[in-house]
């Protein structure tokens, strides 16, 4: 595997296997020394032209779990600002010695751009590129998943009868995208629940199950709900009438958490609009599992980069 770009790219003994790489990562976090030697005298790059907390932590975390040296280029206040293109600051940071490039963008098809336009000789991961997708996301979200489904007996397993509904803005959503095709591969029944205006074009040819009220989708008595974040800085119109009305039809009430199954995990990837399509009852419960999400963020993407820079210099070796 050269690069990271989507999870469309995965089949399920790969992503089984980066699932399970990452199982040995988590092991990391009990020693007293938390690196490895693996990356040594490897330069990762997080190149972001978008904000970003979590992401870019999660990232920086990793790659230094894994002692690469890692530099951290923002676009704001950088050339970008001043005009330069994704080719010359690309190329620019491939002359500084860059073994992966991880890619945060505004624009869809970005980090595919930066594979595939033959610009680069590094490994490229996308962190998110506009509405398209978001790979290490939905990765950390199965790996939370079987984490918790099925503990320290996770390993080489799948999710294979598993019932994910997932619920919000699934137009603006890379990681509702990442997290369809992923899940899917992964043996999981997908359901989507959002207003008629949240749900993108050509929605109805894919593997989900489709809901514009939450209630159906609830009935079903799933293993995880996932609710997603409302992206008001990407909405230019009005995708619904008011927040209030929202948080009544689509939002995870502390009413409808309390109706849950004792055993249905609530997950959110953050930064949650608590009040909106979150509540606190619901994210400060033991059901929840977002600062779990973000814990295994660090052990998924020690996995990926592992798996392209170590792993395809073993594979030449």
């Amino acid at each position: 595997m050269k690069h990271l770009l989507s999870t469309r790219d995965l089949d399920r003994e790969t992503a089984v296997g980066i699932l399970d790489i990452a199982e040995d990562m988590a092991l990391t976090a009990d020693r007293e020394v938390r690196k490895l030697p693996t990356l040594r005298g490897r330069t990762v790059v997080n190149l972001f032209f978008e904000d970003s907390t979590r992401t870019r932590l999660s990232f920086e975390s990793a790659a230094k779990r894994l002692s690469a040296d890692v530099i951290t280029f923002s676009a704001k206040g950088s050339s970008v600002s001043k005009g330069e293109s994704l080719k010359d600051t690309a190329q620019t940071l491939q002359a500084m010695g860059a073994d992966a490039i991880v890619v945060r963008h505004h624009g869809s098809g970005a980090a595919h751009q930066l594979a595939h336009a033959g610009w680069i000789d590094a490994h490229v991961l996308n962190a998110g590129d506009g509405t398209h997708e978001h790979p290490t996301q939905a990765l950390l979200d199965a790996f939370t998943m079987r984490q918790r489904r099925y503990g320290a007996d996770s390993r080489g397993r799948d999710l294979s009868g598993m019932r994910v509904v997932i619920v919000g803005d699934i137009v603006h959503s890379r990681v509702a995208r990442s997290n369809v095709w992923l899940l899917t591969t992964l043996g999981a029944e997908v359901h989507l629940v959002a207003p008629r205006t949240l749900l993108p074009a050509g929605v109805e040819t894919w593997p989900v199950t489709v809901h514009e009220h939450l209630e159906p989708a609830l009935a079903l008595r799933p293993d995880v709900v996932m609710m997603l974040r409302i992206q008001q800085e990407r909405m230019h119109a009005a995708f619904f009438p008011s927040g209030r009305e929202y948080a009544r039809e689509w939002g995870l009430t502390a009413e409808r958490f309390a109706a849950l199954g004792p055993d249905t995990m609530v997950m959110h990837p953050g930064p949650m609009n608590r009040g909106l399509e979150i509540s606190s009852a619901a994210a400060d419960s033991s059901a929840s599992t977002v600062l779990a999400q973000v814990t295994n963020g660090v052990f998924i993407r020690m996995a990926v980069l592992y798996l392209l820079v170590a792993g395809s210099q073993e594979a030449s070796a």
